[in-house]
């Protein structure tokens, strides 16, 4: 095996590490540390929560005194500044490291190349960009947010090989497999929010909750983009169990009113935001939210709301289920609903695609690129 192989099968091990904190560790990234010496590895470690220790330094704590001389492998470089902890590169420079392997430069302005330097003025070697690529998209999230304060929004849609996600009458259930919908709640628990619109809430009366047994117990925040605020304040999203943890994105004219005041006191959140025409700004809903500190949306309907988000370019990524069914007609619901382009090549187009089977049904997956396409 190359030594450039060993780095590679090290930083996979750092990453599968790193991915272990998925849903737990939101608005900072996901990381995986692994800790060499004399080519066994002697500690290992991920960032575990919110506010706690770093992977670097569960890492180092298992290796104990075996640190001195060796080599650390860490998917983001080491942070350099005083935040919930204290910086991982003094934690890496007392237990002894030879060398240190790197991942993705971390993007944090507070950050980024401040933490290498550091490292390389304490006598030790780094190395940067192993598996850079695989490191980054790990934290595609993360990157974004840290960069520009707004969330990544990750469109999800189950649909007919017709492209439809309901009948006439708005019977969707279900369109996809059971196995894709246990996907979609493993995503849940791993986003920070999922955000729906009013007209799915009226027809669906969903939960947007996680339900994956005690494994999986954390629940994102539930976004509902209402904006005349015609939420039924009896629906399951309002019921004591949900209400706290539901946001309402609603006009600023309608966010002080009565009705507003009745669903904070079921204790859902109700955030005024300005209008673009008719409907809430989304591009502004955007930044508010990201002010809140969420930094990856799913957006999972309906055709209104979907239509809009792609309008105003707000949509980063797409999860799309293809179920092996045919509705059939001109009648059904589509998956995004308004006026779209006039052109084929006003499209978005979408990059770094990936198609997989789920179950009975296949997941079409990538970023959007909206080219000179304008709202």
């Amino acid at each position: 095996m190359s030594a450039q192989a060993g780095h590679e099968d090290y930083m996979r091990m750092a990453l599968a590490l790193a991915r272990k904190g998925a849903g737990r560790v939101s608005p900072n990234p996901m990381v995986g540390a692994v800790v060499v010496r004399a080519g066994r590895v002697v500690g290992s470690g991920f960032h575990r929560a919110f506010g706690t220790a770093h992977a670097e330094v569960h890492a180092l704590r298992r290796a104990g005194t075996a640190a001195r001389g060796a080599d650390l492998y860490v998917t983001l470089e080491p942070c350099s500044h005083y935040g919930k902890t204290p910086p991982c590169v003094d934690a890496v420079i007392a237990g002894g490291i030879r060398r240190v392997f790197i991942g993705q430069i971390d993007p944090n302005p507070f950050v980024h190349g401040r933490g290498i330097r550091r490292l390389r003025a304490a006598g030790i070697e780094v190395a940067t960009g192993i598996l850079k690529a695989e490191c980054a998209e790990l934290n595609a999230a993360f990157n974004k947010y840290i960069t520009t304060g707004l969330p990544l929004v990750t469109l999800k849609a189950a649909m007919t090989l017709d492209g439809r996600i309901a009948t006439r009458t708005g019977d969707s259930k279900w369109i996809s497999c059971a196995q894709s919908r246990r996907l979609v709640h493993r995503m849940r628990a791993e986003v920070d929010a999922v955000m729906v619109g009013i007209g799915t809430v009226m027809a669906d009366n969903p939960q947007l909750n996680v339900r994956l047994g005690r494994t999986f117990s954390r629940d994102p925040m539930r976004i509902v983009v209402d904006t005349r605020l015609r939420i039924d304040p009896g629906c399951k999203l309002l019921q004591p169990a949900l209400a706290r943890g539901t946001l309402i994105v609603t006009g600023n004219r309608v966010a002080g009113s009565r009705t507003a005041d009745l669903l904070r006191s079921r204790g859902a959140e109700v955030l005024g935001c300005a209008l673009s025409g008719r409907r809430i700004d989304l591009a502004a809903a955007m930044s508010a939210l990201g002010k809140r500190g969420i930094s990856h949306i799913m957006l999972e309907g309906g055709a209104t709301l979907i239509g809009e988000a792609l309008r105003c370019r707000i949509v980063d990524r797409v999860m799309l289920f293809y179920a092996p069914k045919l509705l059939g007609g001109s009648d059904g619901l589509p998956l995004a609903a308004g006026r779209g382009p006039e052109l084929i090549s006003e499209s978005a187009a979408l990059t770094g695609m990936s198609v997989r089977s789920v179950g009975c049904d296949f997941l079409v997956e990538g970023c959007l690129d909206y080219g000179s396409r304008t709202r």
